[in-house]
């Protein structure tokens, strides 16, 4: 696909608390665009407060894709995002308007730029034959039989799986089980296929102001309702050892359900926290070459370059600034 015919998407990234949904909000407004979610923690329902979700004024302004996909207990995936995602994207570019991807989650965005397919489940049967004829064939003195098997049946495939690397020899002959196709297809489809034309913005209040906003952004949460959200969560059954229910903020509210501490105590430790995984955001983004460091207070500046950005397509309706 050349680059003219790659429908255009904006990303607008960054770490926690950055000012993301703010500006993505005045891009959108300004560049007929519509919101595709790209937080790993926004695809659950009712986990709003703790997530610093968009507010039902927010998506009133501009359409949002993505937020509220899945219960707190179910599974989602950076294969299925890709999936969706991509879909949404698709629909958005098919109206004439423009995908703009917003969120802190690095490898949701990835997975979204590089195309990942669906996942494929596992199936405990075919698992368990598998391992009952390995250890079948390994008390008869040939651990490699199964790995001969794939040998046979897919060469691609065993040329990037050790002779001795039994998990994944197992998966691949499970996949192959379950899809039909050869291992290495399924591989294939993972790999990069550069489908979009992309502008990756990245926002970066500097290290300081970005303290002082994750700082405010916690109180605020605990303002606004933490502690009964999760509270509610609980009378669902949406129990602590949960994957979602282990992420900042509403791990930290569950020794205080219990009784075992106070608000004031878990704010310090959630504030703590927030900031240690808004350096490993940066630390993330700062890899990726193709992004442009951006100021969140510089809104002209960026709306203009998102504006470049599309007028430099052939039958854009933007026009160049």
């Amino acid at each position: 696909m050349s680059t003219e015919s790659k429908p255009p998407v904006v990303v607008l990234a960054g770490p926690t608390a950055s000012g993301k949904t703010a500006l993505a909000l005045q891009l959108a407004e300004t560049l007929d665009g519509e919101i595709v979610n790209a937080d790993s923690m926004q695809v659950y329902r009712r986990l709003d407060v703790g997530t610093a979700k968009p507010s039902a004024e927010e998506r009133a302004r501009v359409p949002h894709h993505l937020l509220d996909v899945v219960e707190p207990d179910e599974q989602y995936s950076a294969g299925r995002y890709s999936h969706e995602a991509r879909a949404a994207a698709a629909a958005i570019s098919l109206r004439g308007r423009i995908p703009i991807l917003v969120g802190g989650t690095g490898l949701y965005i990835r997975a979204f730029l590089d195309g990942l397919p669906a996942p494929v489940g596992k199936d405990d049967e075919i698992r368990a034959r598998l391992e009952a004829e390995h250890a079948e064939a390994e008390r008869a003195g040939d651990p490699w039989l199964l790995h001969r098997r794939l040998a046979e049946l897919d060469p691609a495939a065993v040329e990037r799986i050790h002779p001795n690397d039994l998990r994944r020899t197992l998966r691949a002959l499970e996949l192959h089980a379950l899809t039909g196709q050869l291992p290495s297809e399924v591989r294939r489809a993972h790999e990069p296929d550069d489908a979009h034309r992309v502008l990756y913005l990245v926002l970066d209040p500097g290290r300081d102001e970005l303290v002082q906003r994750i700082d405010q952004r916690c109180e605020e949460m605990l303002e606004n309702g933490l502690l009964q959200e999760v509270r509610d969560l609980r009378e669902l059954g949406y129990g602590p050892q949960l994957p979602s229910m282990q992420a900042i903020g509403y791990r930290h509210m569950e020794p205080v359900i219990r009784g075992h501490d106070t608000l004031v105590n878990v704010l310090a430790r959630m504030q703590h926290d927030t900031r240690q995984f808004a350096r490993r955001q940066r630390t993330w983004f700062r890899a990726i070459s193709e992004a442009e460091w951006v100021q969140p207070r510089a809104e002209a500046a960026i709306i203009a370059r998102a504006k470049e950005f599309l007028a430099a397509r052939p039958g854009s309706a933007q026009e160049p600034v």
